[in-house]
């Protein structure tokens, strides 16, 4: 829970904000996990939610790490990702915007977001939001340059069922604005795949909700794609191997067009 008076959150036996996997990774991909962590502040305690409540899709993208972790190894790329839950603070949200700290997600009261002053939430977006947004910016500033290509992908999961409306897609792309030729590509590379039912914007429309992605890629019309998989298709060992492979094949065909 916030404790009053805290002058600063994380404390000597937190993890830093910014998990980075394979640093100098040759690949042109620059892989992202906006949510793949569920770490919470020890001065947090559990934000008042119990253990069920932690290990569900509202605490994090759940395979996303995992994931992150099979791309970084197969393609030589760099894999950063946040090491704290999105009950904490949503990096994939503008740091102004209320969704940013959710009192509520998915129907489930969060106890610890209730109420916080000003600056307990201050604290949350400049220890955890901005040094990972900073890290982020720093490795594309590094990478890109006029001429050279690159493509940021973002690595998200999605439960299966929101409320009561049950999604049908395996994987879903998710682009509008900026560069969008790397994400059309990769919708392509996906149709062609037996079996799988693909989503263009679904489940997910990007829009001004999305943070990440706009902020790091338009700017620089940097090539990307924002990538939703279903929850539990990366709730194994099996699975998260499998989305590494068929990730990889469609990473490639999308590339060399």
């Amino acid at each position: 829970m916030a404790i009053p008076g805290l002058e600063s959150l994380l404390g000597p036996g937190d993890p830093g904000p910014v998990q980075c996997l394979n640093p100098l990774g040759t690949a042109p991909f620059i892989l992202t996990g906006d949510h793949a962590g569920a770490a919470i502040p020890a001065r947090l305690g559990s934000l008042g939610l119990g253990d069920d409540a932690l290990s569900r899709h509202i605490a994090f993208d759940i395979g996303v790490a995992e994931l992150g972790c099979a791309l970084s190894r197969r393609l030589d790329a760099i894999f950063l990702s946040q090491a704290y839950s999105r009950l904490v603070v949503d990096c994939n949200r503008d740091p102004s915007s209320h969704e940013a700290v959710p009192e509520t997600s998915d129907g489930t009261p969060v106890p610890g977001n209730q109420s916080l002053s000003s600056s307990e939430r201050a604290l949350r977006i400049s220890e955890i939001h901005e040094p990972y947004h900073a890290r982020l910016a720093n490795e594309v500033a590094r990478r890109w340059r006029p001429g050279r290509r690159i493509v940021l992908v973002a690595l998200h999961s999605f439960t299966p069922v929101l409320g009561e409306f049950e999604r049908p897609w395996d994987v879903g792309i998710l682009h509008a604005g900026g560069n969008e030729s790397f994400s059309r590509r990769l919708l392509g590379a996906f149709a062609r795949e037996p079996g799988l039912c693909v989503g263009d914007n679904q489940p997910y429309h990007m829009d001004r909700t999305d943070y990440s992605v706009p902020r790091h890629a338009f700017g620089r019309t940097l090539d990307y794609a924002e990538i939703e998989i279903r929850q539990d298709h990366l709730a194994d060992k099996a699975g998260q191997r499998h989305w590494a492979e068929l990730l990889c094949m469609a990473f490639e065909e999308a590339w060399r067009q």
